[in-house]
């Protein structure tokens, strides 16, 4: 008798019995996007000027060409201070992250981020440059022989963004991390799911334990210093797209919340989970609207081609008063939060006016200018969304002929854009930074941007309650965690690194999926569908449903309540138990398995922080339905939590803010 053909066949490598590998390394780096390149490339640097024979090694899940959030490329650089001093830059990212930042971190950055920026530059990326009043493309600029570093201007899309030629922006970046480290001090296809504690040395990173995405191995680490830099987490809330488009995003999908993950797992101290980014995108393609809000000057409407910003600015009035919504900034969040009443009262579907904006800029323009103006807008999205593009023309989009639809996006978690949730991390021992925000190691030092766990970094989307950090961002401070983690191999370089895991623990744990699936394979004929186990697309779809319908997910326009949570909670408590049934016929899906329990972890710790924190905090990003004012007296604080090892359980707490840089 036939089999019933098997609706999802095996995409990955075929799995079987893995071997497992030791690796013994002085730093090690975890992930391969801005921020650990740029780690890779300034630990590099001081190893070799005051300690040669460190042994360093980068590991990522991808390839680090095109791993992390800039890997399709990106139209602009959206943190460049330039003219502008750091302490305006702190300003701005308060501002649009109602009030709660780490100002010493964001002033750090700040201060740092123009050196990698030209670096950049110099590496082979093309950058555009103002002169005379007319703005010179990458190549231009380049024949005329200007650059940002020689002191020229940058075409600037809005204060704090510059324009660039970027679709091979990563490639570059990569390039000079892989140089820097060289062929034996990287690897890439390898998947890290867990850290490891020091089993002689209390609250002390040990090592790490992952697999290989293209042979069975498990890959087992000691160190003595790393850094956790994987991303945030997309997938953790049901997306907009449907069928085929399942899985589109505007965050890059292999971000799945492992760097939140591990670092809590082990008992670093967290910030800000509650906070949530849900972006406005061009609905369907997700494609980005920095460009055209910012160098084209377009302006979102409403169906009857209002501005809608314009029109409900008495929505603000609540924020201003607080100091939230100050002249013509409009926080993130509240400009999400007066699409979604136009789109509740009916007069949605929102459109990006992306004729007007044209047109207005073709009556000052020549022929050439124009059709040059014309393949920006295009370009915008071939940088780095050609999902958009293609969109556009299999609609028959032409944007100087149409508007285009306009839709908040699922929420996302990430600390490096219009995001803060995070790891709480050290700032620079210096004597303005307060005491509370500086982390005190083993040995009585600050080291910058080390976590609560002893020899632990992260940087980027990990680095929570600093935000607006972007690309170029992460990149800086990548470099700061790279400096630092050579400092303290330096400081403890007797120290030797114990995990009381065994390879063989870890080889049972890691491939747990594919042995549930060879014990369980024949109670079923389609072997997507079985009493004894659960695949990661089930999984993921059951989580999703929870965390939407639950959570604040788009189902309910981003409203929950203490009831709804809880709800959530019990049904992702039943979800963890059936985790461990999780089942892999592949290396691809045992991929899928690890990175859906990240997910799970994660976002349930982003719903404890809202179940917390008593108010509506970030209005458009999330509403707590019971709690739906600001409460300042109450709550202008961070939100940190801690897990215990031991007990296995997270507290969650208070922690105090304090403002650096004044009004």
């Amino acid at each position: 008798m036939p089999m019933i053909p098997v609706k999802e066949k095996p995409r990955g490598v075929a799995i079987a019995e893995p071997q497992i590998v030791q690796h013994d390394v002085d730093l090690l780096m975890v992930g391969g996007g801005m921020g650990c390149c740029g780690a890779a490339v300034e630990a590099v640097a001081w190893a070799n000027k005051f300690a040669p024979d460190l042994k360093i090694m980068l590991v990522d899940k991808a390839a680090l060409e095109r791993s992390g959030a800039v890997a399709q490329g990106l139209s602009a650089i959206n943190t460049y201070m330039g003219e502008n001093p750091p302490d305006d830059y702190v300003r701005m990212v308060r501002t649009d992250l109602m009030g709660l930042v780490r100002e010493d971190l964001i002033f750090d950055v700040g201060r740092h981020v123009d050196n990698s920026v030209h670096l950049f530059e110099e590496w082979g990326l093309p950058c555009w440059i103002k002169e005379g009043g007319k703005n010179l493309d990458g190549a231009a600029a380049k024949a005329a022989g200007k650059s940002l570093r020689g002191g020229d201007a940058p075409v600037r899309s809005g204060k704090w963004q510059i324009m660039i030629n970027g679709e091979s922006y990563k490639v570059i970046v990569a390039e000079a991390a892989k140089n820097a480290l060289g062929d034996a001090r990287y690897m890439e296809r390898v998947f890290i799911v867990k850290l490891f504690l020091d089993a002689n040395t209390p609250n002390r990173i040990a090592g790490a334990v992952g697999f290989n995405l293209r042979e069975n191995k498990v890959h087992m680490f000691t160190c003595n210093a790393m850094l956790v830099a994987c991303g945030g987490a997309v997938n953790v809330y049901k997306p907009r797209s449907t069928g085929e488009g399942l899985g589109r995003a505007w965050y890059p999908v292999w971000n799945a919340g492992s760097t939140y993950t591990m670092c809590a797992q082990v008992g670093a101290e967290m910030t800000m989970m509650e906070n949530r980014f849900v972006p406005a995108r061009f609905k369907d393609g997700y494609g980005p609207v920095g460009a055209w809000f910012l160098l084209f000057k377009a302006k979102a409407t409403n169906f009857r081609g209002d501005d809608y910003c314009e029109t409900n600015k008495a929505m603000l009035a609540p924020y201003e008063k607080l100091g939230y919504s100050r002249g013509h900034i409009i926080p993130t969040c509240l400009r999400n939060h007066m699409m979604l009443r136009e789109m509740r009262e009916g007069r949605g579907p929102i459109y990006m006016d992306t004729k007007t904006a044209l047109l207005t800029q073709f009556a000052t323009m020549t022929p050439a200018e124009q059709k040059h103006l014309e393949s920006e807008a295009w370009e915008d999205f071939l940088d780095m969304c050609v999902g958009q593009a293609n969109l556009w023309a299999c609609q028959n989009c032409a944007p100087e002929e149409r508007g285009s639809e306009i839709m908040p996006t699922e929420p996302y978690l990430l600390g490096s854009h219009s995001g803060c949730c995070g790891i709480w991390v050290s700032g620079p021992d210096e004597p303005w930074v307060p005491d509370d925000y500086k982390v005190k190691a083993d040995n009585g030092k600050v080291y910058n941007r080390m976590t609560t766990v002893n020899g632990l970094w992260t940087c980027a989307d990990g680095v929570g309650a600093s935000g607006h950090k972007f690309s170029s961002g992460s990149h800086a401070e990548g470099r700061i965690c790279g400096k630092q983690m050579v400092r303290w191999c330096v400081d403890h370089k007797d120290f030797k690194p114990t995990i009381k895991e065994t390879g063989e623990e870890m080889k049972k744990l890691i491939y747990r999926p594919f042995y549930n699936f060879e014990a369980g394979k024949g109670s079923s004929t389609d072997p997507v569908v079985n009493p004894n186990y659960i695949s990661p697309k089930n999984f993921m779809m059951r989580l999703i449903k929870c965390t939407d319908e639950y959570g604040g997910g788009i189902g309910t326009y981003y409203t929950c309540s203490a009831a709804s949570l809880d709800t959530g909670f019990w049904l992702l408590g039943m979800l963890e138990e059936d985790s461990e049934k999780l089942a892999a016929r592949d290396l691809h899906e045992l991929l899928r398995c690890w990175e859906n329990y990240h997910r799970l972890w994660t976002v349930r710790l982003h719903m404890q922080h809202i179940r917390f924190r008593e108010e509506s905090r970030y209005p458009g990003f999330y509403y707590r339905g019971d709690f739906l004012g600001l409460d300042d007296a109450k709550w202008k604080c961070f939100v940190n939590s801690k897990y215990d090892v031991n007990k296995k359980e997270t507290t969650i707490f208070k922690k105090p803010y304090y403002q650096i840089i004044p009004d």
